[in-house]
């Protein structure tokens, strides 16, 4: 599956709010994006003052979503399928269905400082999910599975100074993690309340239903 290799820092000031892809970064006056507070490319200041149409602005809604989760169009496509074949409304089972992706998950629990590199533990073949190695970011968890590092990699410094960082280990009521053992368990699906992508998932369903 292709994924996006550019810099990352230029998504972030081309969507105009921080879609945290670089980690710790993100968090100092390095931000690309509170240097640069315009969008990347010629005529960048004339760009940003420009008026979006309706379609535009889903446009943009869809592509925030798509860039904070490192998801190329094509399968972007296939979780909206998906979640419109699930009860509820599509727009929550798109964001369960994200959230439930185990690189997300790596990233939720403190492992990694970023999605890019919790993706980077699992396609490395850092992460196990239920005892047994996992190696595809895209691997939708469930309710009741235990993820957790490699023995051979508990050594890892990125992933203990990661979890230094972390404020608390109750961060996700849907999540559960022990820094001890360094695993964590999916203990349900996360609700809307607590998932916290700033985005409007409803204008990224009208966007697909032109």
């Amino acid at each position: 599956m292709a994924r996006y290799t550019g810099p990352v820092c230029r998504l972030c000031r081309r969507e105009g709010v921080k879609l945290f892809l670089k980690g710790e970064r993100c968090f100092s006056n390095k931000c690309a994006l509170t240097i640069k507070g315009y969008p990347p490319g010629q005529q960048k200041r004339a760009r940003f003052r420009k008026r979006l149409s309706d379609f535009g602005i889903r446009l943009r809604e869809k592509q925030k979503v798509r860039r904070i989760y490192g998801i190329m169009e094509s399968q972007f496509r296939v979780y909206i399928n998906e979640a419109s074949r699930l009860k509820g409304k599509t727009g929550e089972n798109l964001l369960q269905l994200l959230e439930m992706r185990l690189g997300n998950v790596v990233y939720r629990l403190g492992f990694a400082p970023s999605r890019r590199t919790a993706r980077q533990l699992v396609t490395h073949g850092h992460i196990n999910v239920n005892g047994a190695k996992v190696d595809i970011p895209s691997y939708q968890v469930k309710p009741g599975d235990l993820i957790s590092v490699k023995e051979k990699s508990k050594a890892l410094a990125l992933i203990h100074n990661t979890l230094k960082r972390k404020k608390s280990t109750d961060e996700y009521s849907w999540l559960s993690l022990d820094k001890a053992k360094l695993e964590g368990r999916v203990l349900s699906l996360p609700s809307r309340e607590e998932i916290p992508v700033i985005a409007n998932e409803q204008l990224i369903v009208e966007y697909y239903s032109r």
